[in-house]
């Protein structure tokens, strides 16, 4: 059996879960999230406590087993204490400013790339190279996060660019290395 699926979840104060079907919805301070529970998988609240468990041992109940209890519990984190994903930008004239609730960053090209923030994302700038992303969706601060990166990847060459905050960069020598 899965090790992950068995462990109940705890349910904090201040936190409402409602099972409708196979609709999990979850309530708290920060907001509201749904999840939709895959066919096999069953999920049950009682005192407190939501547990999640699985018809058979077949190979699709088992990869949804574990799968469900984690997307269950990062909702209820999420709802009471919210993701966030730093960014830091390296190089020469590479700089982020706010605008509003969007971004604008200068990364080399000859015009600004402007960001907006999705429902439900929002941005703080600390400084002209750093920012974070925060929400209460995991799936969706860690989206946004990496499409911020994909605007300018890090060089392995001078690790110029956008990286996750303490992300460290394999550099390659250049011509001149032997």
């Amino acid at each position: 059996m899965s090790r992950i699926g068995r462990l109940p979840i705890t349910v904090p104060a201040g936190v409402e879960v409602n099972i409708d079907g196979a609709t999990v919805s979850v309530k708290g301070p920060k907001g509201e999230l749904n999840h939709v529970v895959a066919s096999p998988i069953t999920v049950s609240l009682e005192e407190g406590t939501v547990s999640v468990t699985r018809p058979t041992d077949d190979r699709v109940a088992r990869s949804l087993h574990g799968l469900t209890r984690t997307l269950i519990d990062n909702m209820i984190i999420g709802v009471t204490q919210g993701y966030s994903k730093g960014l830091e930008i390296h190089g020469t004239g590479y700089r982020v400013q706010a605008k509003g609730a969007d971004l604008e960053f200068a990364l080399g090209y000859s015009h600004p790339v402007n960001v907006s923030a999705p429902e439900g994302i929002s941005f703080t700038v600390e400084g002209a190279n750093k920012l974070t992303v925060s929400g209460i969706s995991k799936q969706q601060v860690g989206e946004v996060a990496a499409n911020i990166r994909k605007l300018r990847k890090p060089d392995p060459y001078k690790g110029k660019g956008v990286r996750y905050a303490g992300e460290i960069i394999r550099r390659k020598v250049g011509k001149a290395g032997k």
